[in-house]
């Protein structure tokens, strides 16, 4: 008696299993047709949206005064990476700036550049959080998946970087040559905030616990995590990842994590014993985690973010359609996600109705 059950498909004839081929290929068809369907109608919605939101806000000419009186605007920012003349971040602003960025690979997928993706209230805010994560982040390129950061960077054989590929090429074509390394960020990589946000809140704080010293009260002087400190302009705050997490969730929670802001470093140290993170003072105290103190004084920080507007509180009609704005984005990216795997599901049907022919 044999051991083995007969497979169904085994018994079929050739004109049965190409039958059956065709249907499955006809099912993934009529599947990518709604799908790319749904995506378009998706598409038009998120455009509706944010031509009725331009009318509230225009995030380019958002910019504030100092105590000084002086103006730090987002073209200020960019005017200062690009007098770094041979740096990566330095020739991706040139090619944005230029419009010379629509037929790159990685442009789809790059962000932007740290320094521009978000902005705060005031000149010392400015200065302490840039100063806290350095020229280097502050230079980072943000790219929104792994291909982005591939396509940044070519390799000869041997392992050596291509000069006449990715930005490197890029550069080279403008005169530019990227010196040393360059950090560049994968926000699919990064591991995200799970804690969900402050509710109600149009800047989709995060929901943080404040700190408490060991009498159980919050410390004096704490203004916020550093996280929070932030502001989003309304196509950053919209903007969703795959596993629809927004920026500050993924990429400013990479950066901060949980570093406090305090008014004096005298506050700051006061409150080591509830300090786990690192903490900062707007007079230039810097912890950078429990144990590491940076020390001296602060050099000139040129590359800083820009600064938001004195502006009223936005419309409660503005803030709903930045939520929705945010909802269909999410959608729309787990749909084209499903087209993308039903568009590989089709080619392979017909790949095997070729190979049975």
């Amino acid at each position: 008696m044999s051991h083995f059950k007969s497979h169904p498909q085994l018994n079929m004839s050739d004109d049965d299993i190409g039958e059956s081929l065709k249907n499955k290929i006809r099912q993934h068809e009529d599947n990518l047709k709604f799908l790319h369907s749904q995506s378009n109608c998706l598409a038009d919605s998120i455009l509706d949206f944010q031509v009725s939101l331009g009318r509230y806000y225009s995030s380019n000419v958002t910019a504030s005064h100092n105590g000084n009186g002086t103006v730090h605007t987002e073209e200020d920012t960019v005017e200062e990476i690009l007098k770094i003349e041979n740096s990566a971040a330095s020739i991706f602003c040139w090619l944005k700036a230029n419009n010379q960025t629509a037929s790159l690979a990685f442009a789809k997928d790059a962000v932007g550049v740290v320094a521009t993706l978000a902005r705060v209230e005031s000149d010392e805010i400015s200065r302490t959080l840039s100063d806290f994560l350095g020229l280097q982040t502050m230079r980072a390129i943000v790219c929104y998946t792994s291909e982005g950061v591939n396509a940044l960077e070519k390799y000869d054989p041997d392992g050596q970087i291509n000069s006449n590929a990715g930005l490197h090429g890029l550069g080279s074509s403008i005169g530019r040559i990227v010196n040393g390394r360059f950090v560049v960020i994968c926000l699919e990589d990064l591991r995200p905030f799970v804690g969900g946000t402050v509710a109600n809140d149009p800047q989709k704080k995060l929901a943080i616990p404040k700190p408490k010293l060991p009498n159980r009260e919050c410390p004096a002087g704490f203004l916020d995590y550093a996280v929070n400190m932030i502001h989003l302009d309304s196509s950053n705050l919209s903007f969703l990842t795959a596993t629809g997490h927004g920026l500050r969730e993924t990429l400013f929670y990479g950066l901060f994590s949980r570093v406090q802001v305090y008014e004096t470093r005298k506050q700051m140290l006061d409150a080591l014993p509830c300090i786990a993170d690192g903490a900062l003072s707007l007079d230039g105290g810097m912890i950078r985690k429990s144990g590491f103190f940076s020390l001296g004084s602060r050099n000139e920080i040129k590359v800083k973010f820009p600064l938001i507007s004195e502006e009223s509180d936005l419309p409660q009609d503005y803030i709903k359609a930045e939520d929705e704005v945010r909802k269909l984005k999410w959608e729309k990216y787990k749909i084209d996600a499903d087209i993308q795997r039903e568009q590989q599901l089709l080619d392979y049907a017909k790949t095997k109705l070729t190979s049975e022919a």
